[in-house]
C-alpha cells in the first residue's frame, strides 16, 4: 500500500490531536509526527488558543498536505473536541482516527506499535501499566492516583485493561458508529474511560500495548482534582447501572 493509500493493514488513518494554549508544542509534536509516521494525516483541533496555536497550526497545514486544521469556536473540553475531530474524519472518508496528546507526552514514534496492533483490532489502547510501559517524570501522588483510579475501574467495570484512562489510542471508524460517540456526555478525561467502555460493551476486539509516558516540559498540564472526581463519579454510576442491568437480565432468564 503506497502512502497515498494509507498505512499498511488498516488504511487511511487520521491522528486527532487537540490543542489549547499549545504555541510552543504544535510545531513539534506534528513534526514527529510526520517522522515517525509519513502514511498517516494529521487533524490539529484548535479551540480558540488565545496563544496563536490556531495561527500555527494553519502556517503547518499551508506546507504540508498532511496537515488539517479544525477551528473550533473555545474551550469545550477534552471529549468534545474529539467528537468534532471524530466527525470530520468520518465525513473525509478515514478508515481509522488516533487520539494523540499535543504535549509530547505521548511519543509518535511509538505510534506503528498502535497501528500495527490494529491490523488485527478493533481498538488499540496505548498502556503505561503492562510489562514494556512507563511513566517519567510524574510524582508520586500522581502515579499513584493513575494506578489506584484504573484499579478501581477495572473492579467498578469488570473491564480487564490495566489503563482504560490512557489517551493514547486508536480506534477503527466503525467503532464510533457502534458505539454512538456523538452520545458520550463527559467531556474531560472521564471521555476516554466512557470510550474505552462503550466499546467493551460492545465486544469489539480490543488490544492494549506498552507505551512510554512522559509528562509535558512545556506549557501546564490540563489535569485537575475535579476532572479526577468527576472521572470516579461516572465511572460508579456505570457500574451500578451495569449491575442493574445484568440482574434484570437475570430474572427475565429465570423459568416461570
Amino acid at each position: 500500500m503506497s502512502e497515498a493509500e494509507g498505512y499498511p493493514g488498516v488504511g487511511r488513518v487520521l491522528v486527532i490531536i487537540p490543542t489549547y494554549n499549545e504555541a510552543d508544542n504544535v510545531r513539534l509534536i506534528t513534526e514527529r509526527v510526520r517522522k515517525a509516521t509519513p502514511a498517516v494525516d494529521i487533524l490539529i483541533a484548535d479551540d480558540n488558543s488565545p496563544d496563536g496555536t490556531g495561527a500555527i497550526a494553519d502556517e503547518l497545514a499551508q506546507a504540508d498536505d498532511h496537515i488539517f486544521v479544525l477551528h473550533r469556536a473555545g474551550k469545550e473540553g477534552l471529549g468534545a473536541a474529539y467528537k468534532a475531530g471524530f466527525a470530520w474524519g468520518k465525513d473525509k472518508g478515514y478508515d481509522a482516527v488516533v487520539e494523540m496528546d499535543a504535549d509530547g507526552s505521548h511519543a509518535p514514534e511509538e505510534l506503528p506499535l498502535l497501528l500495527d496492533a490494529l491490523k488485527d483490532h478493533d481498538v488499540v489502547l496505548g498502556t503505561r501499566y503492562i510489562p514494556g510501559g512507563s511513566v517519567h517524570n510524574w510524582p508520586m501522588r500522581r502515579l499513584l492516583l493513575s494506578r489506584g483510579g484504573n484499579i478501581y475501574i477495572r473492579m467498578a467495570l469488570g473491564m480487564p485493561f490495566k489503563d482504560a484512562t490512557g489517551g493514547y489510542r486508536a480506534y477503527r471508524i466503525a467503532v464510533l458508529d457502534k458505539i454512538d460517540v456523538g452520545t458520550i456526555a463527559s467531556t474531560g478525561y472521564s471521555f476516554q474511560v466512557e470510550m474505552a467502555w462503550r466499546s467493551y460493551r460492545q465486544g469489539f476486539r480490543m488490544k492494549e500495548v506498552p507505551i512510554t509516558f512522559t509528562e509535558r516540559e512545556i506549557g501546564v498540564s490540563k489535569m485537575s482534582g475535579n476532572i479526577f472526581k468527576e472521572q470516579l463519579l461516572r465511572v460508579t454510576v456505570w457500574g451500578v447501572q451495569a449491575r442493574k442491568e445484568s440482574l434484570v437480565n437475570l430474572v427475565g432468564r429465570k423459568p416461570r
